[in-house]
């Protein structure tokens, strides 16, 4: 038996219910974790809140469950929840409340409900349970006079500086209600079968047997292998895996999540466990990015090999605490703020621990996608100290949000695992910050289990006719044509005035919304609701309807509405949202703007210039050299200047986007231009103690005296700007041998090439600010009378 401080407190003419606090046969409450053991990305208060829809009774009784846990929080963290049932009118007919002691194992409460039982007078409805639960520290002292009131004084102690975690669930007391829902053709379904499964129908070209001109595929965003902390072998898993110690790497996960139904998996593994460890790795940066690239390959591979089923390999980036997770689902480069014991970055590119407006900056201008994974309602994607901080390149990039996993740790194959923890309150505060996400459910697995332990998939649509690819599957990301389904059987679409879910409208008078259902299994609807909210409005979003069809007028601004579908069953699905700006008219304008551009200079400060029309009117152009966003001009004359440096020298490739103000896009024809810095391909050599003209990181300059040392005479100085990439080579006679070095003014070692050879090279990439950095060379064997070597600096 647990440790546990617990109170049932009977609602108004209700008796206190029974608590039990017992460990059962499944596979959470079966979790065993060390508490000593580090846990960067799972270090973090988490609550599951279990709700049976119906009861197999008649009084309704039922059994709620609530799971707590905080991987690697020391014994002794209390653990205070407050689990309220609530009537639909509003009545609170039952409260459970306490304070539990963690003891390094997760802490599992189930509440026996009598329902209505022999003396109550319930009647048969909807109801909802509320769960609020949060972590204090261990010497926190509770104040008041019941258990429920010093649940209540702990609730602003958390030590996290993070809200108290909320979920709901609705529950039925009686019969289980029956939606009315308008008639709707399904969708056609991705090819892909699962074990014993029978067959689907096949995706259809533009003679559709649906409604909607789509193809519905269905798999999961979100999960681990042996390239961070998953992969872990089903028979023994329960937890985090230390870094790169499962047994199971991709090339096993997309076999199995094609096995098991899935049409699409995404392997998403934390980019700093690259390095081996959850901390500062000893294997070579050289080698975390190797294994990365790897990663891709297999699944580039495996799609190729295997028609109909898509195999997609990212990354999660970031922490929890004080960060935040989220997926890249379609980068070929690994992104990282740490670095190896040489100093070479564990990754291709840096972008510094939680800073994510420049991480949006960056996935923006190399066009990939992302979602917020877990999020919680508070602390987390933190931009100008606003959590979910919005900006434009955010708003491009994050197309989806989770809004309801499976256990992370689950090891069941059978799909029993229950869905847990919700994200919904998060997902509609990030809707009213302002971002255009859609709903995500994913299992997040850690064991090798993919796909396998729940029936929660994320859909997504495909137009008819088009094959399930990485580039169509993007596309239909960004267009934001998801929806989420605890029922792999089932289907929702949403639309508004004809417009499908993900769109974004104009609307004048009169918005007519439908939600339209389907289920192979015969499951039925039971509870509709259709949300509203303002985006940008930083509010809260509140239920408009209760019906499948519903019309009204907003008023004059812009609106979001998402819609929510509870089964007879109790598994939900989710819709993506429609986005609405109401007393705007839609002129139907389709016409794109026409577009063309130019590039004038080929070394200093260069301009990138386009001439941009259209038929209503030019909002913005938008500056892209080598696939990579530049700037963005909004006036005539269309155009910027870039410095010549931050290029290589060579051929490169301008593209002007022109938008307008129905979202239309034209792209120009791209135009080569050369950069002409002196020197040679972006680089130089430069004979002994001469200055170092560095083209793209301005002029260096000889240093003497900086270090005195009888075999070390040779230093270059380099101005190095905060996230700037620096190349040193060396060749020199043979039988000499040497080191090169980077230091700063302090002395203190950056990067070494640790070689000794007539032919060294090392690569550094910097930090988040700028720096003055200095080449030494190390000789052996009377190096200081050595001539006849050369030093090249480049800049990749």
């Amino acid at each position: 038996m647990l440790p546990l401080l617990l109170v049932a407190c009977g609602g108004a003419n209700e008796p206190a219910a029974t608590v039990v606090a017992s460990a059962s046969d499944t596979m959470s409450r079966a979790a065993s974790v060390d508490a000593s053991a580090k846990h960067p990305d799972h270090h973090e208060f988490e609550a599951e809140l279990q709700v049976p829809f119906v009861s197999t009774v008649a009084s309704g009784a039922r059994r709620f469950s609530v799971a707590m846990n905080y991987l690697g929080a020391p014994e002794g963290e209390q653990f205070a929840y407050r689990l309220e049932l609530v009537a639909a009118d509003g009545r609170v007919v039952q409260i459970y409340s306490g304070i539990a002691r963690y003891a390094g194992k997760p802490v599992l409460l189930d509440f026996d409900w009598a329902g209505r039982g022999e003396k109550s007078s319930l009647a048969d409805g909807v109801y909802e349970a509320r769960l609020t639960a949060f972590a204090v520290a261990a010497d926190v002292v509770a104040q008041g006079d019941t258990d429920d009131a010093r649940v209540q004084s702990l609730m602003h102690a958390d030590e996290h500086g993070h809200e108290p975690h909320t979920e709901s669930f609705k529950f039925v007391l009686g019969a289980a209600p029956v939606a009315k829902m308008p008639v709707y053709r399904a969708m056609a379904l991705g090819s892909q079968l699962g074990e014993g499964e029978a067959p689907r129908a096949k995706a259809l070209a533009a003679s559709a047997i649906a409604s909607w001109p789509y193809t519905v595929y269905y798999g999961s965003l979100h999960g681990q292998t042996n390239d961070s902390d998953g992969g872990g072998d089903v028979a023994t898993c329960n937890s985090s895996q230390a870094a790169q110690s499962g047994k199971f790497g991709p090339d096993a996960a997309f076999p199995y999540a094609k096995g098991r139904g899935l049409d699409f998996f995404a392997n998403t593994d934390h980019n700093h466990y690259f390095d081996g460890s959850s901390g500062l790795g000893s294997i070579s940066a050289a080698t975390a990015k190797s294994r990365y690239m790897a990663g891709v390959t297999i699944a580039t591979n495996y799609t190729a090999a295997n028609a109909g089923f898509l195999a997609m390999y990212g990354m999660e980036w970031g922490v929890i605490s004080g960060g935040g997770h989220l997926n890249i689902f379609n980068s070929d480069e690994l992104y990282s703020w740490e670095y190896d014991p040489s100093n070479q970055l564990y990754g291709h590119r840096f972008i510094a621990k939680n800073d994510y407006a420049t991480l949006y900056s960056v996935m923006r201008a190399a066009g990939q996608v992302g979602q917020f994974n877990h999020p919680d309602t508070s602390g987390q994607f933190i931009i100008n100290g606003t959590d979910f901080g919005y900006n434009a390149d955010g708003d491009e990039v994050m197309v989806l949000a989770e809004i309801s996993n499976t256990s992370a740790f689950s090891n069941k194959t059978d799909e029993s695992q229950q869905p847990g923890s919700g994200y919904e309150s998060a997902f509609r505060k990030i809707l009213e910050r302002g971002f255009h996400v859609a709903p995500a459910t994913n299992q997040d697995n850690h064991c090798a289990n993919w796909g396998a332990s729940y029936t929660n998939r994320t859909a997504v649509l495909i137009p008819n006719g088009t094959a399930l690819s990485k580039a169509s599957f993007v596309d239909a990301l960004r267009a934001r044509r998801v929806f989420a389904t605890h029922d792999k059987n089932s289907q929702v679409v949403f639309s508004a005035n004809g417009a499908i879910m993900g769109s974004r409208i104009n609307n004048t008078g009169v918005l007519n919304l439908n939600v339209g259902f389907a289920n192979t299994a015969g499951k039925t609807v039971s509870l509709v609701e259709i949300w509203q909210g303002v985006p940008g409005r930083n509010g809260t979003m509140t239920v408009l309807s209760n019906s499948a069809t519903y019309s009204h007028t907003p008023t004059n601004g812009a609106h979001v509405y998402y819609a929510k579908l509870t089964q007879s069953d109790g598994k939900i699905l989710w819709s993506a949202p429609i986005w609405v700006n109401q007393g705007v008219v839609d002129n139907g304008d389709t016409t794109p703007p026409t577009v063309s551009a130019s590039q004038t200079g080929n070394s200093g400060t260069i301009t990138l210039s386009a001439t941009a029309s259209d038929n209503v009117g030019v909002t913005k152009v938008e500056f892209w050299v080598d696939g990579a966003l530049k700037g963005t001009a909004t006036a005539a004359p269309y155009s910027m200047t870039l410095d010549s440096r931050s290029l290589p020298n060579g051929t490169h490739s301008l593209v002007a986007k022109a938008f307008d103000a129905a979202g239309n896009s034209a792209s120009s024809t791209p135009v080569s231009f050369d950069i002409l810095n002196a020197g040679a391909s972006g680089s130089e050599t430069e004979p002994n103690n001469t200055i170092a003209t560095a083209n793209a990181l301005g002029t260096a300059t000889t240093v003497t005296g900086f270090i005195s040392s009888a075999s070390d005479k040779d230093y270059f100085k380099v101005d190095l700007p905060a996230g700037k990439k620096i190349r040193v080579d060396m060749s020199g006679p043979s039988g000499l041998d040497y080191d090169l070095y980077l230091v700063t003014s302090t002395g203190a070692g950056l990067a070494s090439s640790e070689g000794s050879t007539a032919s060294e090279s090392l690569t550094y990439t910097n930090g988040t600010t700028a720096r003055t950095v200095y080449i030494k060379v190390q000789g052996y064997g009377g190096f200081s009378a050595a001539t006849g070597y050369t030093l090249t600096i480049s800049y990749p």
